[in-house]
C-alpha cells in the first residue's frame, strides 16, 4: 500500500487526468478530448489504467476495478471513483505543492528518464505540458526539463527566465540529482 505522501504525489501528477475523466462523465461532449489523452496513454503502455478508465466511462463504479492494477494506477482509479461520489475528494490542479516534495520527485523522474525509462519520460512530458499552460515559473521549468534529462546542470543556464521560486525549485532539483548521481 502506498504511503500517504506517495498517494498525494501520484494524485498531483495525475490530477488533470483524474479531473478530465470525472468532467467527461458529467459532460459527455468532452469525450473526444479525453479519448485522445487515453489513446496516448495506451500508446505509452498504460493499458490497464486506460481499460479501467474506459470501464468507468461505460458506467462501472465497482471498487473492484482497482484489483490487479499497479500502485499508481490503483490510486488514480480510486481517486476517480471517490471523486464521482464526492467531488470534494478530487485533487486540485492548481495546488502548487510543497517544493521540498516536488524537487525529489522531479529529480527521480529526470534520473529515470535519463536512464531510458519510457514511463518516466512520458510522465515528465505530461507534466511539462500541464506546466507550460500554467504560465510563469512552471512554464519556464517545463522548458528546461529536457535540458536536465540531457544532462544540463548549470543553474544559471537553467534559470534564465525564472523568478525566485522557480530558481529555488531548480536549485533543489539539481541538488537532488547530484545525490542520485553519486549513488
Amino acid at each position: 500500500m502506498a504511503t500517504p505522501e506517495k498517494v498525494e504525489q501520484i494524485l498531483q501528477i495525475h490530477a488533470s487526468l483524474i479531473l478530465a475523466v470525472v468532467q467527461t462523465i458529467h459532460t459527455p461532449e468532452l469525450k473526444p478530448q479525453l479519448d485522445m489523452v487515453l489513446q496516448q496513454s495506451a500508446q505509452n503502455g498504460w493499458l490497464d489504467l486506460v481499460n479501467a478508465i474506459n470501464k468507468i466511462l461505460a458506467g462501472n463504479r465497482d471498487q473492484a476495478l482497482i484489483n490487479g492494477l499497479d500502485e499508481d494506477d490503483a490510486v488514480i482509479v480510486d481517486s476517480i471513483l471517490r471523486g464521482l461520489q464526492d467531488p470534494a475528494t478530487l485533487p486540485k490542479v492548481e495546488q502548487t505543492g510543497d517544493a521540498s516534495k516536488a524537487a525529489p520527485m522531479f529529480a527521480q523522474l529526470i534520473n529515470e528518464a535519463r536512464r531510458g525509462d519510457h514511463n518516466a519520460l512520458s510522465m515528465l512530458g505530461n507534466m511539462a505540458e500541464q506546466m507550460s499552460s500554467a504560465g510563469g515559473d512552471l512554464a519556464s521549468l517545463s522548458a528546461v526539463i529536457k535540458d536536465m534529462i540531457d544532462g544540463e546542470r548549470d543553474v544559471d543556464k537553467l534559470c534564465t527566465r525564472m523568478g525566485a521560486q522557480g530558481e529555488s525549485l531548480i536549485t533543489q532539483i539539481l541538488s537532488e540529482l547530484a545525490k542520485l548521481d553519486t549513488h
